[in-house]
């Protein structure tokens, strides 16, 4: 007999929906049809509905189950410099003999990504910024950006998606990379805070 996904598991299927809008922006949860496309009753399934509403990446509403949030470039504008502040603060809670050892894997990445793009690009651009904040012993912190950044991700994906370039993002991570190789944790911390919100900038001109 086939197990039950756990909960994690289905919330992580669910999440992977809506970041590939397969469960597009504004649309209504169909709970029948994805309890069916993911083999699970309705009771594990709403449990998982449930937690992703509490962290804000469905929305539950009253009479109409739950729904995929539209697009908000307010949200946008507030979870892009909260992001980057949280990866900054954790890579000032790591201590410098950690980050000495990054740069040149930090730098293999970026190479992937400057050879990626589309989907691809992304998921090398999580990569990179996981492998970043690897050595950060603060785990709440981590859980933190962790819980946050599939709201965000929501914007990235749409990013990525559309524009077929990202050279200045990348030699910005290459910067970030070789900050961290002359120990100038505050040149690093500088870019990488730049890097989010300039991609904040390039997705508002997109939705323009």
């Amino acid at each position: 007999m086939a197990r039950t996904p756990l909960r994690s598991d289905l919330i992580e299927q669910i999440t992977a929906r809506v970041l590939d809008r397969r469960l597009a922006a504004g649309a209504r949860v169909n709970e029948v049809h994805l309890a069916r496309e993911l083999g699970v009753s309705r009771t594990p399934l709403r449990e998982a509905l449930i937690g992703l509403a509490d962290r804000g990446l469905l929305v539950s509403a009253p009479g109409r189950g739950f729904l995929v949030p539209p697009f908000d470039p307010d949200e946008a504008r507030r979870l892009y410099p909260l992001v980057a502040e949280l990866e900054a603060l954790a890579l000032r809670w790591t201590s410098p003999v950690e980050l000495a050892g990054l740069p040149d894997a930090l730098d293999a990445v970026a190479g992937e990504m400057a050879l990626a793009d589309g989907s691809a690009l992304s998921a090398l651009d999580d990569r990179w910024h996981a492998l970043l904040l690897s050595r950060c012993p603060n785990p709440h912190l981590l859980r933190l950006i962790e819980q946050t950044k599939p709201l965000l991700k929501r914007y990235e994906s749409a990013y990525f998606a559309r524009r077929g370039h990202a050279g200045e993002s990348i030699e910005e991570h290459r910067r970030i990379a070789a900050a961290l190789r002359e120990g100038d944790l505050t040149a690093a911390c500088s870019v990488l805070v730049a890097n989010w919100v300039k991609a904040l900038a390039y997705l508002g001109k997109d939705e323009r």
